[in-house]
């Protein structure tokens, strides 16, 4: 992305989660550390089964009155219930403002422009009254800015801002190797750690307990991760969800979200990914390649 390049994420939900025991509720549950979370820090989680599988996951901010979640819209009103259902009597309030808010994308080079300090990954801060942050999983996905919808106009005008299909900040983010889009098809079918939460900084393995630290963290101390959610490269052909990807007739994978950009949950071990991440492989009708983030070791 351009320095003066922008995307509006309309399809980006928000919750706003107060009450006296917010931050208590919310550490109970939540992967990550709600210590970390304050004004000049976002924090990057998700919530599991108790089993460990997946189930969604969210940024945290600080706001004036408690916490501010943005996740997929279309997960917002499926995560108040999850919520709702561990409330029980804690006195938390649990609010659907996806309405409200929208999540405006800049480049960190903009940022910089914003505030001078140095941008580390989930450093938060404000422009125009409305809360900005460094992307915590990674910063060449650059910043966001959480802005009320009546406000986007004037934020992308003082800030001299031309605006891009949102397409491109999610081919980025596939580039990347960090899916965005369509997480819903990972519900409950993945370990958590699979999707690579322990690598974008998603999970913390010294808080207290939360729902499913069990599993997680056997498979994380005992080094049992046998497989993680990558990108896949089409070559040639067509291939859908649920197809198995294969090397030397080996399945070494399948397809978890075949649209708008491809992942797969991929075996790193036994056959060990190194041995096929450059070959081309067999996925139904298709042939593809598994691709590597620099990111994972």
């Amino acid at each position: 992305m351009e320095i003066n390049e922008t995307t509006i994420l309309d399809d980006r939900g928000f919750i706003h989660i107060n009450g006296n025991e917010a931050k208590d509720f919310l550490q109970n549950i939540v992967t990550n550390d709600l210590e970390k979370v304050s004004k000049n820090f976002t924090l990057f989680s998700s919530v599991f089964t108790p089993q460990g599988k997946y189930l969604y996951e969210f940024f945290i901010l600080k706001s004036e009155e408690g916490y501010l979640l943005e996740c997929e819209k279309n997960a917002a009103s499926e995560i108040i219930k999850m919520f709702n259902f561990y409330k029980l009597r804690s006195k938390v309030s649990l609010v659907n403002v996806s309405e409200k808010y929208n999540s405006i994308i800049i480049s960190i080079k903009k940022f910089k422009e914003i505030n001078k300090n140095e941008p580390l990954k989930g450093f938060t801060t404000i422009y125009n009254k409305e809360l900005v942050f460094v992307d915590p999983r990674n910063q060449n996905l650059g910043a966001k800015i959480i802005s009320k919808i009546e406000n986007i106009k004037v934020i992308i005008k003082n800030l001299n801002l031309k605006t891009v299909d949102k397409d491109n900040y999610y081919k980025k983010s596939f580039d990347l190797g960090i899916p965005q889009v369509n997480l819903n098809k990972l519900k409950d079918k993945i370990f958590g750690i699979e999707n690579n939460l322990d690598e974008l900084n998603g999970i913390d393995f010294r808080k207290g307990c939360y729902i499913g630290q069990e599993n997680t963290s056997r498979i994380k101390l005992r080094n049992k991760l046998r497989r993680r959610i990558l990108p896949i490269k089409k070559i040639s052909g067509d291939f859908s969800e649920n197809d198995t990807i294969k090397y030397k007739n080996i399945e070494v994978g399948k397809i978890m979200i075949a649209t708008p950009h491809a992942f797969g949950l991929i075996k790193v071990v036994d056959p060990n990914l190194n041995e096929f991440i450059n070959n081309d492989l067999v996925c139904g009708k298709a042939k593809v390649k598994v691709l590597k983030p620099d990111w994972i070791l």
